[in-house]
C-alpha cells in the first residue's frame, strides 16, 4: 500500500488545485522554463513520436501528469514501463550489455549512476545542458553530488531521499514515561542527538508484553548497510583511508556493528523479514516507538488512511560525538535520477525530456502527488502548498535540512560491489554466524580486490573528491585512523 492504495495501481491525479485540464489549457506558471523547453523539443520532434521511460515501481504518480503535459505540449507520447525499485539499475544494466534500445529516460537509483557510467550504459549530457539549461538552472537542487561522475554530468537528481528519523510523539511526549525516564537516567527524554541515546530510549519503550516495541529499523541484508554506514561515521572515522585502504574493521566499525547487533533484541521481531513497503505498513499500526526512512515513508504514514497520520516527530539520524562536538551526520543514500540511455536513437529529445520533468513547475507538479515516491529536492519545492499537504510542514523543515547537510553516498565505481559485500557482511555478523571483527575483516578485504579490479589509482582520485563533497562540519571532524 501507497498512501492509503495499492501500489500497482495505476493513478492518473493531479490533484492539490490544479487540474489537468488547466495545465493542458493554459501554462498556469507562466511563460517558463518548461514552456521553453516543450518549444525546444517540439522542433525536435520529427518523425519521433514516442519516448520509453523506465521508472521504478511507485513513480509512476508522480510522472503521469508530467508525461501528459509534454505530451500536450510536444506531440510525443511518453510510454512509462515499471520494474520493482530494487531491479531498476540492473534492468538497465542489462539494456545496455545486450544492446537493446528499450529506453530512452530512465530514473536508476542514483547510487548506481556511477557504475552505469562505467558500464557505457549511461550518456553524458554536458553538450545538451550548454545548450539547453539555462545559467543557474541546478543552483535551487539541494543535492547534486550524484549527478557528475569523473567530471561529466550524466542525470538530474528528482528525488530528495535523505534518511530521517520517525519517532512516536504520544511515546516521546507522555508525563508518565518522561518521568520513568528521567528516575532512570537522571536528564530528560527528548530526541535523541547521538546513536547512544536512541538505542537507550529503543531499550526503554520496547515491552512487548505490553505490546509495545522499542524501533523499526531495517534489517534485511539490502538495507542494513545504511544504518551501519551513518554509525560508523558518527564515531568520526573515514571509511577508507586517502589511499583507499578499507578503515571500516577498526576498533570503531566493530563497534559500531556490536551496537547494531545488541539494539535488534529491542525492534519489532519480525524486522528482519519486512522490506521497504512492509516497513512503512507495520510502523502504521502505532505501537513502535521509532523507525528510520524517507519522504516516501511520510507520504504513506502522513496519508489520511494512516493511523499514524498526525502522531508523529520528526528528526535527523542520530550522530556522535567526537571531542565533545555533536558530529551530525544525515546521509543521502538513495532517490532516483533522470538519465539517457546510452542505447536511445534519440537521446537529444530524451535529455528534452528530462529537463522538461525537473524544471521548477513540473518537479513541484511531480514531488506533489500524494501517491508517488519523489521527495522535494529542489527549494521551490519547500513552499509550495500541495507539497506542503502531501508531507506536512514539520516534516518538511527536518527534510530539508538533512538535505542540506547530508554525507554523500559512495559514489565510485564499483558502488555495487562494495555495498553488496558490506551487506552480506554485517548480516553475516547480524545472524551470528561469524563475529563481528571478522566479518569486517572478510569485508575489507573484499574491498581491497574491488578496488583493484577497478583501478586503484583512479579510485584513489575519485575518493579524494567525493571526501570534499562531504559537508564541511563533516570533513573537519572526520579522521582516518593512524
Amino acid at each position: 500500500m501507497f498512501g492509503g492504495r495499492r501500489l500497482t495501481r495505476r493513478r492518473f491525479s493531479i490533484g492539490l488545485g490544479a487540474g489537468l485540464s488547466t495545465l493542458i489549457a493554459g501554462p498556469v506558471f507562466g511563460e517558463t522554463i518548461d514552456i521553453k523547453v516543450a518549444a525546444q523539443a517540439r522542433g525536435l520532434v520529427g518523425d519521433a513520436k514516442t519516448l520509453s521511460v523506465l521508472l521504478p515501481e511507485g513513480s509512476r504518480a508522480n510522472l503521469e501528469p508530467v508525461a501528459a503535459v509534454f505530451t500536450k505540449r510536444t506531440g510525443v507520447k511518453v510510454e512509462l514501463q515499471e520494474v520493482h525499485v530494487d531491479q531498476i539499475n540492473a534492468e538497465l544494466m542489462l539494456n545496455s550489455v545486450l544492446g537493446e534500445a528499450k529506453y530512452d529516460v530512465a530514473l536508476p537509483a542514483t547510487f548506481g549512476v556511477a557504475d552505469l557510467v562505467a558500464a557505457g550504459a549511461i550518456h553524458a549530457l554536458d553538450d545538451y545542458a550548454a545548450r539547453y539549461e539555462p545559467p543557474g538552472f541546478r543552483d535551487p537542487m539541494l543535492y547534486q553530488e550524484g549527478d557528475r561522475f569523473d567530471g561529466q554530468t550524466y542525470g538530474f537528481q528528482t528525488d530528495g531521499d535523505a534518511y530521517v528519523m520517525f519517532y512516536h510523539r504520544e511515546m516521546l511526549r507522555d508525563p508518565n514515561e518522561q518521568a520513568r525516564y528521567a528516575d532512570r537516567f537522571g536528564y530528560p527524554l527528548a530526541m535523541p542527538e547521538t546513536w547512544a541515546e536512541l538505542d537507550r530510549q529503543i531499550r526503554f519503550f520496547h515491552a512487548p508484553e505490553a505490546g509495545r516495541y522499542g524501533g523499526l529499523l531495517f534489517r534485511t541484508p539490502g538495507y542494513l548497510a545504511w544504518e551501519w554506514w551513518i554509525r560508523f561515521h558518527a564515531k568520526g572515522y573515514w571509511p577508507l583511508s586517502p589511499d583507499m585502504t578499507p578503515q571500516i574493521a577498526e576498533d570503531p566499525g566493530v563497534a559500531a556493528l556490536e551496537e547494531l547487533i545488541a539494539i535488534t533484541d529491542s525492534l519489532v521481531p519480525d524486522t528482519s523479514n519486512l522490506g521497504l513497503f512492509e516497513n512503512w505498513a507495520r510502523y502504521a499500526k502505532g505501537d513502535v516507538y521509532c523507525n528510520i526512512g524517507w519522504g516516501g515513508t511520510q507520504k504513506y504514514l502522513n496519508s489520511p488512511r494512516s493511523p499514524m497520520r498526525g502522531r508523529m516527530i520528526y528528526g535527523p539520524t542520530p550522530g556522535g560525538k567526537v571531542g565533545g562536538e555533536l558530529l551530525a551526520t544525515p546521509y543521502f543514500n538513495w532517490g532516483w535520477s533522470f538519465v539517457v540511455s546510452a542505447t536511445s536513437a534519440q537521446k537529444e529529445l530524451a535529455y528534452l525530456l528530462a529537463l522538461f520533468a525537473v524544471t521548477p513547475e513540473m518537479s513541484t507538479l511531480a514531488v506533489r502527488q500524494a501517491d508517488g515516491f519523489f521527495d522535494p529536492y529542489r527549494k521551490e519545492h519547500y513552499s509550495d502548498p500541495g507539497v506542503e499537504d502531501a508531507y506536512s510542514e514539520s516534516f518538511l523543515k527536518v527534510h530539508r535540512a538533512s538535505l542540506d547537510g547530508a554525507i554523500p553516498d559512495f559514489y565510485l565505481k564499483g558502488q555495487s560491489e562494495y555495498f553488496q559485500a558490506l551487506g552480506r557482511g554485517l548480516d553475516r555478523a547480524l545472524q551470528g554466524e561469524v563475529a563481528p571483527k571478522i566479518a569486517l575483516s572478510r569485508v575489507a578485504q573484499q574491498w581491497q580486490l574491488i578496488t583493484s579490479r577497478a583501478g586503484r589509482e583512479k579510485q584513489v582520485q575519485r575518493w579524494a573528491q567525493l571526501r570534499q563533497k562531504y559537508p564541511p562540519n563533516a570533513r573537519r571532524l572526520l579522521r582516518d585512523i593512524a
